[in-house]
């Protein structure tokens, strides 16, 4: 697999018991239903014995907790911090009842992204009126940009650096077999989406599923409105779904 160029080297944490305690919450966060100790210490790399301590101190103050077949999950108190985290990513009004005017239009699960401290982030999902649906995506949730037709969207139109910043620390992953996982094709499908004023992912995040996101903000584009399909209805409405994301994108704008 190929990933991004690398960083140059940054500077250590200066409290690495912080820092390796932030890195175990993640592998924890990112896995499926927890992880035993030996995973933890497999995905994080961190020595065993530290890494069973800072389990241990992460178990005491409710951070972390043991679920039934031995491994941690996430704790009752990570729920203060996710809260927290909602009030303070509170979107920009005027995205709401644009989102919820998709969802309508399209009976598609839309959703509004943008950029927040250096990340792609989720800032509000609806759920449309079809009786089969995409997956609604959790609001401040984010990964795999490159496979997505929000990020690639929301990259194309953002600054060299910004996009160099980004990509050189976030890796190519391969989601689908469709999955674009080189820089240079990467950066072909970011002039096609400049030239054309869309993003699309036909099931590059997902199998079955297919997505289109048109952005708000003349051409910095901060924000980008996107509707998720299954791919047969996807296929079939492509242009009613794209006229109608073009129209409600040029209200707003």
């Amino acid at each position: 697999m190929i990933t991004a160029r690398p960083k140059e080297a940054e500077p250590a944490p200066r409290v690495q018991s912080v820092d390796r305690a932030m890195r175990i919450l993640f592998a924890v966060a990112q896995s499926k239903d927890g992880l035993k100790a030996a995973e933890v210490v497999a995905s994080t790399g961190l020595p065993r014995q530290a890494c069973y301590h800072l389990l241990h101190t992460l178990v005491a103050t409710g951070i972390l907790t043991r679920s039934g077949p031995g491994k941690y999950v996430l704790g009752l108190r990570v729920g203060m911090l996710i809260e927290g985290f909602k009030r303070q990513l509170a979107p920009p009004e005027h995205l709401a009842p644009v989102v919820r005017k998709i969802a309508e239009e399209t009976g598609e699960t839309a959703y509004a992204s943008g950029w927040w401290d250096g990340e792609i982030v989720t800032l509000v999902t609806a759920r449309g009126t079809s009786s089969v649906q995409a997956i609604e995506v959790s609001h401040g949730t984010y990964f795999d940009a490159h496979a997505r037709a929000s990020g690639k969207l929301l990259l194309a139109y953002s600054s060299e650096q910004v996009r160099t910043d980004y990509l050189s620390s976030h890796r190519l992953s391969p989601r689908t077999r469709k999955t674009i996982t080189t820089l240079p094709k990467l950066y072909e499908e970011f002039e096609r989406i400049t030239a054309q004023g869309y993003a699309t992912d036909l099931e590059e995040f997902s199998t079955g599923l297919c997505c289109l996101a048109v952005g708000l903000g003349g051409g910095t584009q901060p924000f980008a409105l996107t509707m998720s399909a299954p791919t047969d209805r996807f296929e079939q409405m492509f242009p009613t779904y794209l006229s109608i994301m073009k129209r409600i994108a040029g209200e707003l704008t």
